[in-house]
């Protein structure tokens, strides 16, 4: 597995941000985290990020505990391993496209632009490279972002609504390069509050104030896949408890039904 979590919680003071989440990612899948606020997904978005660590339970990337790593180790993983896409651009707006593709380099102390022209071209900005990001359009921002995630390789792509500030023509887009990196082997974890942005992905999970309340395969070879290699549902040890508060949403939102903003109906 690329990711396994073991038992995972998050406890700030007296609120369990996570409670016993029990995960496996394999390489080369898509999955989708779906929730309302506050129901976990960027706590847990953090913790696979390496930019945050569990109060209690364990985290294993490619079987090595990440516990066990030193800070810089950390920091190495987050360079190499992960590629991050957020909501917000973050890009420095003095600096050109291809100068904030690059910024993601500056941590290994080299700098190509070669290879960050690379990244730009798979997102097709090749020919927007010297152009500040006030001269973008926000779809176009948002690839950048994507390139910036891209230069450095990572196996893990981490996206924390991508596509929240988009049109549809732009978030078609991203969803469409997601879709090639995922064609490519790339893993993507996708938080999203948008119900058709989850159905893209192979897996969806739903959390509710912390536990996984919820688990779907929207591709059923996928899904047979990760069974013949050992994979195990996705579960919460606090979901019982969870079920007899009735504060447990059922089922999954329907794509067809679902606003862009996450809204629609729930079905069964």
């Amino acid at each position: 597995m690329l990711l396994d979590l073991d038992h995972v919680s998050k406890i700030y003071g007296d609120l369990h941000a996570l409670d016993d989440l029990n995960l496996s990612i394999p390489q080369g899948q898509w999955l989708a985290v779906v929730g309302s606020s506050g129901s976990g997904k960027t706590t847990l978005m953090n913790i696979l990020g390496c930019m945050d660590t569990p109060s209690a339970g364990s985290v294993r990337l490619e079987g090595r505990p990440l516990e066990d790593l030193n800070p810089s180790q950390l920091a190495d993983v987050r360079k190499n391993v992960i590629g991050l896409v957020f909501q917000k651009f973050y890009l420095v707006p003095h600096l050109t496209a291809v100068e904030n593709v690059m910024v993601a380099q500056y941590y290994h102390s080299v700098v190509d632009e070669d290879q960050a022209m690379r990244a730009l071209d798979r997102v097709g900005l090749a020919d927007r490279a010297k152009h500040l990001p006030g001269q973008l359009s926000g779809g176009e921002q948002q690839r950048v972002c994507v390139a910036r995630a891209l230069i450095n390789e990572p196996k893990l792509i981490l996206a924390d609504e991508p596509t929240g500030n988009l049109d549809e023509a732009n978030e078609k887009i991203v969803l469409d390069l997601f879709r090639q990196l995922h064609d490519q082997g790339t893993s993507l974890v996708v938080v999203t509050h948008d119900a058709l942005v989850a159905s893209c992905a192979q897996r969806e999970i739903m959390l509710n104030h912390g536990v996984l309340v919820g688990e779907q395969w929207n591709d059923e070879d996928a899904r047979r896949a990760y069974e013949e290699i050992g994979g195990r549902p996705a579960f919460s040890g606090s979901a019982d408890k969870e079920a007899q508060s009735g504060d447990v949403p059922v089922g999954f939102r329907d794509p067809t039904k679902a606003a862009k903003t996450g809204g629609g109906n729930r079905i069964d």
